[in-house]
């Protein structure tokens, strides 16, 4: 598989755990298991993403053999998981 979709599926997987642990911590705030879980690896993707074009050196943060550049990027998109649950849960509670 190519560097960059194993980075999708490493970011889309820290993106949903991050997602689950921000719905279990603010369950004001939680989505259910399956909201949060898809919200996070949405999330998780796009931040993850996001990150790669901010931070060049974590383009082929799973293929080459940086842990540095790979702690970066799943922890950048386990936040970024957790943010858009949160953020898409606020939002479905103001408008509801």
């Amino acid at each position: 598989m190519s560097g960059l979709l194993v980075n999708l599926i490493i970011q889309m997987i820290a993106g949903a755990f991050g997602g689950i642990v921000i719905g279990n911590v603010m369950t004001n705030y939680s989505l259910g298991t399956a909201g949060n879980t898809i919200a996070g690896a949405v999330g998780g993707g796009v931040g993850g993403y996001v990150l790669q074009l901010l931070v060049p050196s974590l383009q082929n943060a799973a293929s080459a053999l940086d842990w540095g550049a790979f702690l970066s990027l799943v922890a950048g998109s386990t936040v970024a998981g957790a943010i858009l649950t949160l953020v898409s849960a606020v939002v479905r509670d103001r408008t509801a």
